[in-house]
């Protein structure tokens, strides 16, 4: 990673690394005042992706609880915050269907979180710099779009079962709470992103949604009760009220699984992406941080193996590393990973002590959170984006999306870099191997090159081709460091091409003898 120099943001400190070292003395002010702040950005997210996963409510509170205390504690990451991430709910949302089970899936969790661990272990921290950015944009394209279609219904009033049927059977007979509610939730959003709204900022758009519509619920239960959501429509948390009733409320993961090949491909699809996810993550929350600090890359899988682990063994999610947290934590002027942890705690604390409030929250406006967060990562301006760089970038980006779209998210991820590293090859095998100088009407020069393979052996037939009769071609091979075989298979039919094409052929510097040139020949 590169060093980059910040401006001050907002809320940030006004101190350099030279002259301040962080203490919990200098900082818990600071950190705990942004737990706070991140806290009420990740509660509603935390049911919403649980509701975009087709998995328990619960569970994505166990997610964040954990990435917040966990993470934290084990994370090198001074600002990072992890937790359920609307990245993975394809992922998450196509495996439960396909494993038959929430239990079997949280086996794969578990195993997601020792192949982190493993790729922690081997330092395989840099493997997000082998992914293009066409890719990764498209993988994130992808699970926009997705996140947007299956959410489409809770905002027409469906439930988690009716929702199943799709947007359209949802369309057929809407509830006009739950218009009224999502017309307004995403007013909240759009209008909490205005300039003008930026002195608002300390206070999440999303919670301020959430308590709106919440109360606007309560009303429709009082003056309008044809427009109130009700039941399935709202959140359902377990109440807690004692150490036995948070152990009913925990699931446990199904080890019959461990046999599976089903569940183990589930594994590795969350343990990819959601190591890609958390170190894309992780790059751009030490671009923000004011004091320049970076993150040890292969630390932070492990720490998110360690999570991955413990969230499968007791009911949750899969998690990653979270920008949208992470920034708000960096804007809200945290210092150290403390806040992190105390996000975490406080997580904890609201579903013990507030769980009616909780499952009094519309799914509504959860659905229209997400798919501002959808549309966000599907946003159209991408593609503009893509097409402005060429085919070599916009085609890998489409195809990624389309292959998403019409498999699943590990599929769209393969297809995409094969078309990437397509180009790639491409453009090495067009890349200049040799040169080809026109002396006068009856001689030319080829100068090859040090390094010719096997992706320039077209390249260099088709040039070896262009020769009039009664030319005379000089061959000149003493740059060359590396020659493949295949190359040098080339040259030699070409000298023995000589005679019939009335050419004159003569090679300089190369050894056409020889099996083939360098890499260990």
């Amino acid at each position: 990673m590169t060093e980059t120099t910040h401006e001050p943001q907002p809320g940030a400190f006004d101190i350099t690394p030279a002259n301040w070292t962080p203490s919990l003395r200098d900082v818990w002010r600071f950190d705990l005042a942004a737990s706070i702040v991140v806290a009420l950005v990740a509660l509603p997210l935390c049911l919403g992706v649980a509701l975009a996963s087709g998995a328990p409510l619960f569970a994505g509170i166990v997610t964040g609880v954990i990435g917040g205390i966990v993470v934290g504690f084990a994370s090198g990451s001074h600002l990072m915050v992890s937790g359920p991430a609307a990245g993975l709910t394809a992922i998450v949302l196509s495996a439960i269907a396909t494993l038959g089970s929430f239990e079997l899936f949280l086996t794969a969790v578990v195993l997601s979180g020792v192949l982190q661990v493993i790729l922690g272990l081997i330092r395989a921290g840099v493997i997000g710099y082998y992914f293009p950015n066409a890719v990764i944009r498209g993988m994130l394209a992808g699970i926009g779009i997705i996140i947007i279609v299956r959410q489409l219904p809770f905002t027409l009033g469906a439930d988690a079962v009716t929702a199943a049927a799709g947007v359209l059977s949802a369309a057929a007979a809407p509830h006009p709470g739950a218009l009224f509610v999502s017309a307004i939730a995403l007013a909240v959003l759009l209008l909490w992103e205005r300039p003008f709204m930026k002195r608002f900022s300390i206070v999440p758009g999303a919670l301020v949604a959430v308590l709106a519509c919440t109360g606007l619920n309560r009303f429709f239960a009082v003056s309008m009760p044809a427009w109130e959501l009700d039941g399935q429509q709202l959140v359902l948390l377990p109440v807690i009220d004692s150490w036995d009733g948070l152990l009913q409320a925990l699931s446990n993961p199904d080890w019959s699984g461990l046999t599976s090949g089903a569940v183990w491909v589930t594994a590795l699809t969350i343990a990819v992406v959601a190591s890609l996810e958390t170190l894309l993550s992780l790059e751009a929350t030490d671009r923000m941080d004011p004091l320049n600090r970076e993150s040890p890359a292969n630390r932070e899988l492990l720490a998110q193996g360690l999570g991955n682990g413990l969230s499968g063994l007791l009911g949750g999610l899969p998690m990653t590393g979270v920008i949208v947290r992470s920034s708000a934590n960096v804007y809200a002027g945290a210092r150290t990973k403390a806040s992190a942890i105390l996000h975490g705690i406080l997580l904890a604390g609201a579903v013990w002590t507030i769980p009616e409030l909780l499952n009094s929250v519309p799914l509504a406006v959860l659905a229209v959170i997400l798919v501002h967060t959808g549309w966000k990562l599907a946003n159209p301006k991408q593609l503009k984006l893509f097409l402005g760089q060429g085919h070599h970038q916009w085609l890998p980006f489409v195809i990624t999306i389309g292959a998403i779209l019409a498999a699943d998210l590990l599929v769209g991820i393969a297809v995409g870099m094969a078309v990437a590293l397509f180009f790639i090859l491409q453009e090495h095998m067009y890349a200049s191997s040799f040169d080809v100088v026109r002396e006068d009407e009856t001689v030319t020069h080829i100068r090859l090159n040090s390094h010719l393979t096997f992706l320039h052996k077209a390249n260099l037939a088709a040039a070896l081709q262009d020769f009039s009769p009664g030319r005379r071609v000089l061959v000149d091979g003493s740059a060359c460091k590396r020659v493949d075989h295949d190359v040098l298979d080339v040259l030699r039919e070409f000298r023995a091409s000589g005679p019939a094409r009335r050419l004159e052929i003569e090679f300089t510097g190369i050894d056409l003898g020889a099996a083939a040139i360098g890499a260990g020949h």
